[in-house]
């Protein structure tokens, strides 16, 4: 039943980011600086590549089964996706500094998911 609810949450992350990305590139281009048009441009590539990322732990799940690393991996990113991608455009948009440090926060998450879908697939394969 969670598997269904992660599938919702990668398809709609997957559209908000492309929706943010249509909206940086033009909306937010001439109203932002270098640096916050970076941050915004970085936070939705990131959230794209792990919402994929996240789809393709859980075709994993539901072709070689439920492991429990790719469970977690799934957590993993779908917490980092909110708290990095999520940090940066309240950051950028709507200048809430003290927002900074939960950017890494969620980087941790983004990685933590990299090694659990990592440890999945070393599960499944293992000799």
């Amino acid at each position: 039943m969670i598997t269904k609810y992660i599938f919702l949450f990668a398809s709609v992350s997957g559209f908000i980011g492309v929706a943010l990305g249509a909206f940086g590139a033009h909306g937010l281009r001439g109203k932002l600086d270098d640096s916050a048009m970076h941050a915004f441009e970085t936070a939705v590539s990131y959230q794209l590549f792990h919402s994929l990322a996240l789809l393709v732990c859980l075709i994993l799940m539901t072709q070689l089964g439920k492991y429990w690393a790719f469970t977690y991996a799934s957590y993993a990113f779908s917490i980092g996706i909110l708290l990095f991608s999520g940090s940066l455009y309240l950051l950028t948009v709507f200048g809430l500094k003290m927002l900074g440090p939960i950017t890494p926060l969620g980087g941790i998450f983004l990685l933590a998911g990299w090694l659990l879908l990592s440890l999945g697939i070393w599960q499944k394969y293992q000799p």
